[in-house]
């Protein structure tokens, strides 16, 4: 099992900067692939980007490519979310979560280790 623990959330102005981390407990953490997604009030889960197991391969959501550097250092078990040029609508409940699955990388449901979040606040 793995348990996964968010902080680095805050309040920031528009255009500034913040940095995720993803804490995880587990000596297997390596042979997970870890998401990051965000939940706005009243809105859905979603995707904003996913890192492999080694680190080589990562992908974003649209709505943050470009902005937002997903990266992991496995000898520390964690993982990290580097924020730059937000934007009001980046304001959320950040999620980071792991699985060991290989499809449907963009769907909640293919994760199966979520942490507890970590408020992003981005004020206009």
């Amino acid at each position: 099992q793995v348990q996964l623990v968010e902080s680095g959330g805050g309040l920031v102005q528009a255009g500034g900067s913040l940095r995720l981390s993803c804490a995880a407990s587990g000596r297997t953490f390596s042979t997970y692939i870890v998401g990051w997604f965000r939940q706005a009030p009243g809105k859905e889960r979603e995707f904003v980007a996913r890192i492999s197991r080694g680190g080589r391969t990562t992908d974003y959501a649209d709505s943050v490519r470009g902005r937002f550097t997903i990266s992991r250092d496995n000898t520390k078990n964690a993982v990290y979310l580097q924020m730059n040029s937000l934007k009001p609508e980046d304001t959320a409940v950040y999620y980071c979560a792991a699985t060991s699955s290989v499809v449907s990388l963009t769907r909640t449901s293919s994760y199966d280790y979520w942490g507890q979040g970590t408020q992003v606040t981005v004020s206009s």
